[in-house]
């Protein structure tokens, strides 16, 4: 049986929204959501936080402690090498791990069954990488990406670039070598903002919370589109952000060092 981990990467020092992934929603932080969203995911084996070494971390930590939830502690500015050290670890605890998933701590409107859709079709063998995000037609906030071991830590070797490495995936979307799948939804939706990056997105997270949480802790991305329709102002709060501004930024830096290597 092929075995998969769902990596939740999480820390303290965002630069838009600092403290974001334990700010309180509901009544806990943003973080127990996420986890308590993946939980939901029928195909997964293990769930782990990979956070940084960093002071700050020290509080996701403490409260994963208290959920019993495994925490790695690793590079703060290396995620894929986070990754990859996370892998190892987890794989010392149990076993060798076929697939990764990757979820980000800043999406508390995560829809299990999306995760369960990728991870289906990676473990039928014919993909390196399965993602609903290449090209995004899923709203912003329920991105879900399944790597192979095998991608990942090839990822880590040959990666060269800075966004290779602040990043997962890039090196792996990039290149021809890998098999890949992307999960497309019969409506692109990619232009609405369901994740939390800023004031504006706190907001508007917790106005869905306060209107579907009461009536399920594991609401659907369905269930938050019909809620929407009965509030469409609700899309107003944070339509004006622009989606992934964390890789664009790292996209500029890339060519900032090979403009010098010219």
């Amino acid at each position: 049986m092929m075995t998969s981990v769902i990596i939740i990467q999480a820390r303290m020092g965002s630069t838009r929204l600092p403290g974001k992934v334990l700010k309180n929603l509901s009544g806990t932080p943003v973080l127990w959501h996420v986890i308590n969203r993946v939980k939901r995911s029928a195909l997964s084996h293990h769930i782990i936080i990979a956070t940084t070494i960093n002071p700050e971390d020290d509080a996701i930590e403490a409260v994963c402690k208290e959920w019993d939830v495994p925490v790695f502690r690793g590079d703060p500015k290396d995620v894929l090498k986070r990754f990859c050290d996370a892998v190892i670890f987890m794989e010392f605890e149990t076993s060798r791990i076929d697939y990764i998933v990757r979820i980000t701590g800043d999406c508390p409107l995560i829809d299990p069954a999306i995760i369960d859709q990728a991870i289906g079709i990676a473990q039928s063998g014919e993909y390196d990488y399965v993602s609903n995000t290449d090209p995004p037609t899923f709203p912003d906030g329920l991105d879900v990406e399944v790597i192979s071991r095998s991608a990942l830590f090839s990822a880590w070797k040959n990666g060269t670039l800075p966004s290779e490495h602040e990043h997962v995936t890039p090196f792996i979307r990039k290149n021809k070598e890998f098999r890949k799948y992307t999960i497309k939804n019969t409506e692109n939706l990619s232009g609405l903002r369901w994740t939390l990056d800023n004031e504006e997105d706190y907001i508007f997270i917790r106005k869905i919370y306060e209107g579907l949480f009461p009536l399920s802790d594991v609401f659907s991305m369905q269930d938050i589109l019909n809620y929407l329709k009965d509030h469409p102002n609700l899309k107003k709060i944070n339509e004006k952000i622009p989606r992934n501004e964390g890789y664009k930024k790292s996209l500029r830096e890339d060519s900032t060092i090979q403009g010098e290597e010219l």
